[in-house]
């Protein structure tokens, strides 16, 4: 009987970067190393460990270290956290201390004055089987701290659908399960990227709510400077600010202060000046410097949504700022009607409250036509549209009593409209599930 067989292929053979500190009793270790079958991948001086292992790319590092220093033993550390190599040190140290240490930094073999040419193979073979053996430990508990991880970042995603969705625990798994089969990733990779969108959505939604705020404050302040809108006024201008310092602190604790710690500061620092006159009595003459202030504070909260929506969601996410600006728009408009029909006041206003409008109308045209749409959104929207319609009929009416009063009922009608609506994108599966 014949057997094929086929072409004959020689093991690599080892590689081993050798590193000397000399000293009268070194052997002649290159020499050894060759008789015992092993290539050479470069020769140097155990002081230079880190860089030398780094450049010759050896399978084996073997050192001639009579007294490991500080030095030498730091070095082993720093190369094995770069790039893990079976590590081979002959010494003349036999203290328990410096083992221990060596150990400890990643030495593979710590040989005791015990070198010997016929013990060079199986001491090198020893330090690359430990190499191995550690690395396989290091990836099962890296496995397992990413199982872990997947699961904390699971049970936090089906919170966000439970709160969101209003479902059980098993409809939201099965949510997450099925997002995971259709894209081919794992859970946990869903469940992160249901995390990332959440936290983004609500941030784009809270900067969102403080261009509104900017705007409503004004359009109170306003109707404060009225005495007959005064009192009710007077009570949404303080939950008003109660609202943008519960948005200052939630923004500071969800968002990286290294990615926007500016935006924040500069936010926080508008608003301060802002603040500063809506807590002083009420005064016409002072309306044109308020809405000044005001505008900062918008621009701030701009640049700020701006930059949420270029982090790396703007695609599930950018629906939340359109919906949110719906809301800032609905209170400029009230804001520029009041501001127009004030004694004296300049075309300016008129022009703006125009291009408002277009902007507004311009806006529900583009949530109308966004392929992202549930019944429930579908219904809010219609009411936003209908509200839109009441405000616009009290715009022109601004300089009236009873006209004023139509324009402030409109304007919070319409803002909970879009808040509403605002808040049925932030939790849409569409949204958070991509």
């Amino acid at each position: 009987m014949h057997y094929a067989v086929g072409p004959f292929e020689s093991p690599r053979v080892t590689s081993v970067l050798l590193l000397l500190t000399p000293d009268p009793s070194m052997p002649a270790v290159a020499g050894d190393l060759r008789n015992a079958g092993f290539t050479l991948a470069g020769e140097g001086e155990c002081a230079n460990l880190v860089r030398d292992a780094l450049r010759a790319q050896p399978d084996v590092v073997l050192c001639w270290q009579p007294r490991p220093d500080d030095a030498f033993l730091e070095a082993v550390g720093t190369l094995q956290a770069q790039q893990s190599v079976p590590l081979l040190v002959f010494t003349q140290d036999a203290g328990a201390e410096p083992m221990r240490r060596a150990l400890a930094a990643g030495v593979h073999g710590w040989v005791v004055q015990g070198y010997a040419p016929n013990r060079l193979r199986p001491l090198v073979q020893l330090a690359q089987a430990r190499e191995a053996h550690e690395r396989a430990l290091r990836g099962q508990v890296a496995e397992l701290e990413r199982k872990l991880e997947e699961r904390k970042l699971l049970d936090q995603a089906k919170g966000v659908l439970m709160r969101a969705r209003r479902v059980d625990e098993q409809e939201a798994f099965a949510l997450l399960r099925s997002a995971a089969m259709h894209g081919n990733l794992r859970v946990g990779q869903v469940s992160r990227q249901v995390i990332d969108a959440a936290r983004a959505a609500d941030a784009i939604n809270r900067a969102g709510q403080q261009r509104m705020l900017s705007q409503r404050l004004v359009k109170l302040y306003a109707l404060v400077c009225h005495r007959s809108e005064a009192p009710s006024a007077l009570a949404l201008v303080r939950a008003s600010v109660a609202r943008v310092e519960e948005n200052l602190q939630a923004l500071d604790k969800e968002l990286s202060p290294a990615t926007f710690g500016d935006l924040l500061a500069a936010a926080r620092s508008g608003w301060q000046a802002l603040r500063a006159p809506l807590e002083a009595a009420p005064r016409a003459q002072a309306l044109a410097a308020v809405d000044a202030l005001a505008e900062d504070v918008l621009r701030q909260a701009d640049a700020l949504v701006l930059a949420l929506e270029s982090s790396g969601l703007a695609t599930t996410v950018r629906i939340v700022n359109v919906a949110g600006r719906q809301r800032m728009l609905s209170q400029r408009a009230a804001k520029l009607a009041l501001l127009a029909a004030q004694p004296g006041a300049d075309a300016g206003a008129a022009d703006a409250l125009a291009a408002t409008v277009g902007e507004f109308e311009e806006g529900l045209r583009s949530l109308a036509e966004a392929p992202l749409s549930t019944p429930e959104i579908r219904e809010r929207l219609d009411r936003g549209r209908q509200g839109w319609e009441a405000l616009r009929l009290a715009l022109p009416q601004a300089g009236t009593a009873p006209g004023r009063a139509k324009l402030a009922a409109a304007s919070e009608a319409l803002l909970e409209d879009f808040d509403q609506l605002t808040d049925a994108y932030q939790h849409s599966i569409q949204v958070l599930m991509g």
